[in-house]
């Protein structure tokens, strides 16, 4: 892999032992997948950031590191709300360890808004390369933005975001992302015929981590999230494309005769919907937009929680919408910030969950240990109150 003169001068050591470390991780990141080069990235999104999935060892890796991010850079959801953490149920202990976490991120200077939704806090152009890690976000990226970014794991993206480039190959190249399977989803007039999260769940299964485009549908921004974050948990999928839709379809003519096709029928998404009775609701996995808080705060507005009803979001999100946030915490439910129902040591105490989120339907029972049944927003609301 060809290194310029400043990339061997950084590992070579002139830079700092953090920063040479960091590039040896992309060297040999490079080695594994025959790159040609570095190429600049313009931000970074980097995972292990909870104390849940990182542990002791995570942790005193972080500590020992010495240097700068040379990009913006965010941090995936930790493992509790970083205000309002013992309201939510986390235990001091983990709660320190939390801390610590964040604070070597902090010195490392890598933004604290912990979020699986970068794209909500700053604009990501077509085009940019990038070096994210939470496989929702690298889905929408790449399919919804036109961005680019292979699936980091969360040393590579720190390695990225303190040297500022990333190993070309993979999804950087325009040429690797051509579809390489058609999906068509069976027409219903079924309540469930546009839960984009139940479609992306049974997708991922089929495709794999093939790039699939979708022919006969027509999604909006927020379906897009659900439809990538659902197939990135239950494939591996980093970049889907939808016909007439996704940026990528409108500007190339992609030739599809010749490509497997597979349905995703209406059965296999209503299959997913089992009625069973569950402990708490929780929806926001990946974070919820604006739009998703309006939503929800239409659907709650005059009606009262029955059992824990948790609403992630990123908190610049929760923080720019007051009003909708007010509607919804004064039925009971809780936006929650920082965390998700994934990685956050608070769920793991329920038994049984519900989710609007083809996403978290896959994640909940190991992560959690925790039945999820699946349902619309709707849905979720009414058993939330019932």
């Amino acid at each position: 892999m060809y290194l310029d003169n400043d990339d061997e001068k950084v590992l070579a050591g002139e830079f700092g032992e953090t920063r040479q470390k960091m590039m040896e991780i992309l060297v040999a990141l490079g080695g594994v997948y025959d790159a040609e080069r570095l190429v600049p990235i313009t931000s970074a999104q980097v995972s292990g950031a909870s104390y849940k999935t990182i542990g002791k060892w995570g942790l005193a890796w972080l500590q020992s590191l010495d240097a700068r991010v040379a990009v913006p850079a965010v941090l995936n959801p930790i493992g509790m709300p970083q205000e309002g953490w013992r309201e939510f149920g986390i235990a001091e202990e983990f709660a320190r360890r939390q801390a610590e976490v964040v604070e070597a991120y902090r010195r490392l200077g890598i933004r604290l808004e912990c979020t699986c939704t970068p794209y909500y806090l700053r604009i990501t152009e077509y085009g940019e390369h990038l070096a994210w890690s939470e496989s929702s976000a690298v889905a929408y990226a790449n399919s919804v933005l036109g961005a680019r970014t292979n699936r980091e794991g969360g040393p590579s993206a720190l390695a990225a975001a303190i040297v500022g480039k990333t190993p070309y190959y993979g999804l950087h190249i325009v040429a690797n992302r051509r579809p390489q399977v058609v999906i068509e989803v069976e027409s219903g007039t079924g309540l469930r015929s546009d839960h984009w999260g139940a479609i992306g769940h049974v997708a991922g299964k089929k495709v794999g981590n093939r790039i699939p485009i979708f022919e006969g549908i027509r999604p909006g921004r927020d379906h897009l999230k659900a439809l990538g974050a659902a197939m990135a948990a239950t494939g591996a999928v980093a970049l889907f494309h939808v016909d007439k839709i996704t940026p990528e379809a409108r500007v190339f003519s992609f030739k599809t005769d010749d490509l497997d096709r597979v349905t995703v029928t209406q059965d296999e998404i209503e299959a997913l919907f089992v009625e069973t009775e569950v402990e708490a609701v929780a929806v926001g996995c990946p974070h919820c937009s604006a739009d998703e808080l309006r939503g929800l705060a239409d659907l709650l507005k005059g009606k009262k929680t029955t059992k824990p009803f948790y609403i992630f979001a990123a908190r610049g999100v929760a923080k720019s919408n007051p009003d909708l946030v007010g509607v919804i915490e004064r039925s009971g439910a809780r936006v929650i910030p920082d965390t998700c129902m994934v990685v956050s040591p608070r769920m793991d105490e329920f038994a049984s969950i519900m989710v609007d989120s083809g996403k978290a339907l896959a994640y909940v029972p190991g992560m959690c240990g925790a039945l999820a049944r699946i349902g619309t927003r709707k849905e979720c609301v009414e058993v939330a109150t019932s």
